[in-house]
């Protein structure tokens, strides 16, 4: 699915966020930029702790403060600026112009409200609706992302439901008002393979009918290829290679973006003697608070030069629309 790039809608300029920790000052935003047009789906990537959630809470005016605070950078949905804005502007704008789907159904779910009480509570606060008002439209998304029987799963509680099901209340929460921007922090984490499946084509209908925006959340390629129309590559705090899904998936240029690709795995029924079936980046992410001057990602990169130690590369276009934040590949460039 291509969307052809228009005004954006949502925008995140330079955004920088800092967390007070033991150990000193850790920034888990460094600079990070993204724009979103309408319809448009971005599928932000990257391991464990790169910083892809702190985004979304960031976006949704959710960083806690203290320990954290914005730094710097803006953020503007439709031309307005959110990080001035009031916390009462920001509860409006939550749930109603920007919606997340959290990670974990079954504690993002309240235990002891039905699940049609759960929806109908963002509906009556933000749109002002009745409570049997409020109910019908509850039941309406039910049906609206899938689940049999709306009538009766409307007044059930989240234990009774499956973990598929729970997900699609998630994702009828969110999509009760009718948000211009949708966030989905990992949507099919814990699920099997067959609803994954099927909660990446609910959000595909449910797009095509609203024109909604979606920033996906995951450390899975699959799901990029799968859902995104552009990728924005991230690790330690900074996004290192952006582009548009096919660039990335057939010409990844950053050396963290090739690992992850290649970290996919694949069927093979004879692999070769000396290539494992399944590979790995080597190392870990490093702490915030000790990275250096240089690449972030230096020391676990096989193409390394002693120039990425001492200093950080910027993100330079190796192509139209596509932006790499590498010494190595911008030297190459430039051969």
């Amino acid at each position: 699915m291509n969307v052809a790039r228009t005004a954006p809608l949502l925008e995140v300029d330079n955004l920088q966020v800092e967390f007070s920790t033991r150990r000193g000052i850790a920034r888990v935003l460094d600079g990070i930029s993204l724009s979103l047009t309408a319809g448009e789906t971005l599928g932000i990537v990257g391991e464990s702790g790169c910083g892809k959630s702190m985004t979304a809470l960031s976006i949704m005016g959710l960083v806690p403060q203290p320990p954290g605070r914005i730094a710097g950078g803006e953020i503007r949905l439709g031309g307005e600026e959110l990080l001035g804005a009031t916390e009462l502007r920001m509860r409006q704008i939550r749930g109603n112009e920007i919606s997340m789907i959290f990670q974990e159904p079954m504690t993002s779910l309240n235990p002891v409200y039905t699940v049609g009480d759960q929806i109908a509570e963002t509906v009556v606060e933000h749109e002002g609706l009745s409570k049997r008002e409020a109910m019908n439209r509850a039941t309406e998304m039910l049906r609206a992302v899938k689940i049999p029987a709306a009538e009766q799963r409307v007044r059930e509680y989240p234990h009774q439901l499956s973990g598929g099901m729970r997900q699609r209340v998630m994702i009828a929460m969110a999509l009760a008002c009718r948000p211009q921007v949708l966030i989905a922090d990992e949507p099919t984490t814990a699920l099997d393979v067959t609803v994954q499946a099927q909660v990446f084509d609910l959000l595909k209908d449910l797009q095509e009918v609203s024109k909604t925006t979606i920033i996906l959340i995951t450390h899975d390629m699959g799901a990029i290829a799968e859902m995104a129309d552009h990728v924005a590559v991230m690790y330690a705090g900074r996004i290192i290679e952006t582009g548009s899904v096919e660039e990335i998936l057939k010409d990844p240029r950053h050396p963290y973006t090739k690992g992850l690709i290649s970290c996919v795995p694949h069927l093979v029924r004879e692999p070769p003697a000396d290539r494992p079936v399944l590979l790995e980046i080597p190392g870990v992410v490093p702490p915030l608070t000790d990275l250096g001057r240089g690449c972030a990602f230096e020391l676990r990169c096989a193409m390394r030069q002693a120039r990425c130690r001492t200093e950080k590369p910027k993100s330079r276009e190796t192509t139209p629309d596509h932006l790499c934040a590498c010494w190595v590949v911008e030297e190459k460039a430039s051969v």
